[in-house]
């Protein structure tokens, strides 16, 4: 561990351990299985390991060192939908699974304690996200206006469409709206620009004129649509909230799902002294 340490290394495969022993393959796999009983390191994929350094301690494994070991799953990817708005702290959800975002077929799998669920997005929505330091650690993860979008496209992957306008509305103070707009016109999808749209005024969030009238734009190029249950899929929600004549959209949705949203977008003004 000092050794890699001193390389300043993050990472190892397993060659490079046996290597580094000079000893067997089978003393290495002893040392390796030790060390990750000790909690020194983490098995990322096979042959691969993560190091928890040791200013952090061999008890170090926490969500975000999860995310860490789940990055190296695959390539390209990036941590979106639910598990990248908990990391920005958007929503309070309690999460018992990482979404890896990746146009590479894998299964899901296990990371610590969580499911890792893989999610195949179509090319022209995969973008938007960045490189985030992780306890030292590179994981690429979708931005704050990727994220929303990504969770308006898919609420069943961030816990609901209650949950998904709180999102919005908690993410949307730190907006960069010509970024969202322009994020949207890449996807293309007017049926998207309608869901945001609506969602953006039922939170009130201050959105300028320009990036509205973009969103209005977008969303004048497709048919009628839905948010919440498909109604080609299921029946419509008793006590529904009903069809918006602006984003012409049928929201599918009970206002009691939303209750708690409403208006939470809304910049507060600070009081002054005096």
């Amino acid at each position: 561990m000092l050794a890699l340490i001193e390389l300043r290394r993050r990472e190892a495969t397993r060659a490079e351990i046996v290597r580094l022993l000079g000893g067997s393959n089978k003393a290495a796999d002893n040392v390796i299985e030790s060390l990750r009983r000790k909690g020194w390191l983490e098995r990322a994929t096979w042959g691969e390991y993560l190091l928890v350094p040791p200013e952090q301690g061999p008890d170090a494994l926490g969500d975000s060192n999860l995310l860490a070991l789940a990055s190296r799953i695959a390539d390209p990817y990036y941590i979106g939908f639910g598990t990248a708005a908990a990391h920005y702290g958007l929503t309070t959800q309690h999460r018992s699974v990482i979404f890896v975002v990746t146009p590479v077929r894998l299964r899901a799998r296990e990371v610590g304690e969580l499911r890792v669920r893989i999610v195949n997005l179509s090319d022209n929505k995969f973008f938007g996200f960045e490189p985030v330091d992780v306890l030292g650690y590179k994981v690429m993860i979708s931005d704050r206006e990727k994220t929303a979008i990504d969770c308006i496209d898919r609420p069943a992957l961030a816990g609901g469409v209650g949950e998904v306008a709180t999102i919005l509305a908690t993410a949307s103070r730190r907006f960069d709206w010509n970024k969202a707009a322009s994020y949207l016109e890449r996807i293309n999808s007017g049926a998207l620009a309608r869901r945001l749209g609506w969602l953006v005024d039922y939170i009130k969030a201050d959105v300028p004129p320009p990036a509205r009238g973009r969103l209005l734009q977008l969303a004048a190029r497709s048919r009628k649509t839905h948010l919440g249950p498909d109604p080609a899929r299921a029946r419509p929600v008793d006590g529904a909230i009903g069809y918006d004549e602006t984003w012409r959209l049928f929201v599918n949705v009970k206002p009691e799902e939303l209750q708690g949203s409403a208006g939470l977008g809304r910049r507060k003004a600070v009081k002054k002294d005096g």
